[in-house]
């Protein structure tokens, strides 16, 4: 064992034991998660899940199955049109500006649409940070939306303005799927940003617009 990795792994076993109990693990232990193709016929029609649509608060920690967890991701912000590359949701002169991270019990990800798989970021259950209200570190899927605002060509001024409608979009995608599919959420604004924001890496020109909580509803 050379010197360098000695001193990693001290640094490494240093941290563990700060934090006790806690899983600790960076991306390199993680392993990305393919994710089974997006089911793009059957669900509710449209305007039954329009009345269905709804907030809930009230989630059961039981995990979403592959699928679900599959078609949730392709309905908040999946490539629709391959030979385009279009999106779900729509972004002002097609920038596609928006990053969707995934929060689950056992790490952080993020949604690669094109690849459709979850890339891993970190291995640490970020559910208490990823919104302040007590029932986010119960449920089992926590999204973050983030816009890159450095992908945008409006001028500066005008670019929160477009990430917030950018997110509106994503979110209602969402919205629409849960209704279809049973499932319970809501989307937030009451996030802890600037450690998330660290947590996730993200550069300063990089925004947390809101989070959105999924889950089975708990009865």
């Amino acid at each position: 064992m050379n010197r360098r990795t000695f001193l990693h792994l001290t640094a490494a076993t240093a941290v563990v034991a700060a934090v006790g109990t806690e899983r600790v693990a960076t991306a390199a232990t993680l392993r990305a998660i393919p994710l089974p193709p997006p089911q793009r016929e059957g669900g509710r029609p449209l305007m039954q899940v329009l009345q269905a649509r709804r907030s809930g608060r009230a989630f059961d920690p039981k995990p979403l199955p592959s699928q679900v967890l599959a078609n949730l991701l392709w309905a908040a912000a999946g490539i629709n049109r391959a030979d385009s590359g279009g999106r779900t949701a729509p972004t002002a002169s097609n920038s596609q500006d928006m990053d969707v991270y995934v929060i689950l019990p056992e790490g952080l990800f993020l949604y690669d649409a094109k690849g459709h798989t979850l890339q891993p970021i970190l291995g640490e259950d970020l559910r208490p940070l990823g919104g302040r209200q007590p029932y986010v570190k119960d449920a089992p899927v926590s999204l973050i939306y983030v816009s890159d605002l450095a992908k945008m060509r409006a001028a500066p001024a005008d670019r929160e303005g477009y990430a917030a409608a950018h997110t509106g979009f994503i979110s209602q995608n969402v919205y629409l799927y849960c209704a279809s599919e049973g499932l319970a959420t809501v989307v937030r604004a009451s996030i802890d940003r600037p450690p998330l924001a660290q947590k996730l890496g993200l550069r300063p020109d990089q925004r947390i617009t809101l989070a959105q909580t999924i889950g089975y509803p708990k009865t």
